[in-house]
């Protein structure tokens, strides 16, 4: 996508005029990420974290590959491998606190990116592609989260593992298949843990190649915007740089600050006390919990307690768990509302509002005991969650009456018509 009005890459030097022709990286940067994209001049902080995603990103690739020097792939010093790092490794503890909370921080810039991209319409035409690919980079990112959380080895590692991959189990005829194909045996091993290291090492580049085609299809239609309203001429964008560049600049600044100071000290508040316990098979924590970032489709796991007809529990709530997300695919086509942003849609936005009320209630449950009044929490909470993708969403969208768009996104940054502005 480029507007006319898009300034030009023009190289001042002979050397830039020669990259130019044979390897025109120089060219790609200006018109992806410089003054050569115009961009929508009204956005705001939201649109901030995908940037900030991607730095983390970084840092868990940096600092991963460094840790891969060091960690040992082997069930019997896998736990002693990771105390290595810690106390003999020079600077191993920053090393791995970097990469621990890194991952922390990486799903929270994540989170609020979806966030963003669901409230203000980001999944409509003509941006299904972008939301698709951005799903499926969420759901790369799930597997390289749970894949790195069992290479410590402790007793949480271990028995996450058993848990989670036990989870194949409850599909017919192929789960147990599937499940001794995953872990190279029975239980959690030696080839369990190679092939969880050797998957958590290469998925992160995968997700780098899955991120440059989410950009890609980006620049094709261009920045959604807080309004939703296209862009109608030059007055409504702004050069990406300096621009965004700067504002973005800012908030990963403040972020790695943050970042920098629960690394130094809070390095374990993320973490789970038990992880520092070597794996013991004979020894069943008393609760087995995921990282926090998992937490929400946790609760919706552990939200099925009895079976429907035929269909046994555990099976319902795998179902759910995965459904959870996979819906998320459909959400272009279930919202068929011809207005983006949330801002236009007062029902919709307050069933939003809701859905955040209870996407923070299923989060306090997944961490919380499987028990009484948790699991009865999580059920509503979860019924809530289904209801507001698969019932309110496509209803809103027939029914809602929208207040006045703005004629432009000009219009509704300086409050004036288009021709005032002009």
């Amino acid at each position: 996508m480029s507007f006319p009005w898009a300034n030009q890459y023009t190289p001042t030097t002979a050397f830039g005029q020669w990259m130019d022709e044979k390897l025109p990286i120089g060219r790609l940067m200006y018109n992806s990420v410089g003054a050569g994209y115009p961009t929508p001049r009204n956005l705001n902080y939201m649109w901030n974290f995908g940037s900030l995603a991607g730095v983390f990103l970084v840092v868990q690739i940096v600092t991963g590959i460094i840790l891969a020097m060091h960690y040992a792939a082997n069930a019997d010093i896998a736990f002693d491998s990771v105390e290595h790092i810690m106390r003999d490794v020079n600077s191993g503890w920053m090393i791995r606190y970097a990469h621990a909370n890194g991952a922390s921080f990486f799903f929270i810039a994540l989170y609020l990116h979806i966030g963003r991209g669901l409230f203000y319409g980001s999944y409509k035409a003509p941006r299904e592609m972008i939301w698709l690919l951005g799903v499926v980079i969420y759901l790369l990112a799930m597997a390289t989260g749970f894949l790195g959380y069992v290479l410590p080895w402790g007793q949480m590692s271990f028995w996450g593992a058993k848990v989670i991959t036990g989870l194949f189990e409850a599909i017919p005829l192929v789960g147990k298949p599937i499940q001794e194909l995953l872990l190279g045996g029975f239980a959690p091993d030696n080839a369990a843990l190679n092939r969880f290291f050797s998957l958590h090492y290469l998925l992160p580049f995968v997700m780098v190649g899955v991120i440059i085609m989410h950009i890609w299809a980006l620049h094709i239609p261009g920045s959604n915007n807080p309004t939703g309203v296209d862009v109608k001429g030059p007055q409504d964008t702004v050069p990406f740089h300096p621009f965004y560049t700067a504002k973005d600049g800012w908030t990963i600044g403040f972020f790695l600050i943050l970042f920098t100071a629960m690394m130094f000290f809070l390095p374990n508040a993320l973490g789970h006390a038990d992880n520092y316990i070597p794996a013991n098979p004979l020894s069943t924590p008393a609760h087995i919990v995921p990282e926090w970032y998992f937490w929400p489709w946790y609760a919706i796991l552990r939200a099925f307690t009895f079976d429907f007809l035929f269909i046994p529990a555990k099976l319902l709530g795998v179902g759910a768990m995965f459904s959870a997300i996979l819906v998320w695919f459909f959400l272009p086509w279930l919202d068929t509302s011809p207005v983006r942003s949330g801002h236009y849609r007062p029902k919709m936005r307050m069933a939003f509002y809701i859905l955040l009320f209870f996407t923070a209630v299923l989060f306090y449950c997944g961490g919380a005991p499987a028990e009484e009044p948790f699991v009865m929490i999580s059920q509503v909470a979860s019924a809530y969650y289904f209801a507001y993708f698969l019932i309110i969403l496509p209803l809103l969208s027939r029914i809602e009456k929208p207040e006045p768009l703005p004629n432009s996104i000009t219009e509704s940054v300086t409050g004036k018509p288009l021709e005032k502005a002009s």
